[in-house]
């Protein structure tokens, strides 16, 4: 693995009882790490559109006890597509999924819509594609590029920082 997702979801603060959706989840590895920071109290959706991937995290967090990650099949493209309601999360969890998506903007529109105001958008991802290993150079949003996507979309910038060897973190926060 070239980031390390316990050290990057502990950058993000978190804190107890925060609800927080991880977007394009995957096998869960920030969520399983969000769900030990924000505890009982806490929740944590798992969202991601390949079912089979979702099945193996609901295994894990079973394994961990981990009883506060609840998992949701939907596309993380779509305007009303991760079925949450809006301004619902405290925080988005958004892990090597930008280089994924085809509708970038769907993907933004949609993580700003169930996150409320002054709520945190936590970014991990590809600074670049490495010959071979990691994405396609063509698919690559890179740290300036999702800089000003966000930027573009009302939201500040709260902190950058080093998220793996070929990973940039950033933090931002919506502002509406």
């Amino acid at each position: 693995m070239f980031s390390n997702p316990q050290n990057n979801v502990e950058r993000f603060g978190l804190i107890l009882g925060t609800t927080v959706v991880d977007l394009g989840s995957g096998t869960g590895e920030y969520s399983l790490e969000a769900a030990r920071i924000v505890g009982g109290g806490g929740k944590v959706y798992a969202v991601d559109v390949q079912k089979d991937l979702l099945s193996r995290l609901k295994q894990r967090a079973d394994e961990a006890s981990l009883r506060n990650i609840e998992i949701l099949w939907g596309d993380v493209e779509k305007l009303r597509g991760t079925g949450l309601q809006d301004e619902s999360v405290d925080a988005v969890i958004l892990a090597n999924i930008m280089f994924q998506v085809e509708d970038i903007e769907g993907l933004i529109k949609e993580t700003l819509r169930i996150l409320r105001p002054k709520g945190r958008i936590f970014i991990v991802d590809w600074q670049e594609s490495f010959g071979g290993m990691g994405p396609q150079i063509s698919d690559v949003i890179n740290s300036e590029k999702a800089q000003e996507l966000f930027s573009a979309h009302g939201c500040q910038k709260i902190s950058e920082f080093d998220a793996g060897e070929h990973h940039y973190g950033l933090i931002f926060e919506k502002q509406i």
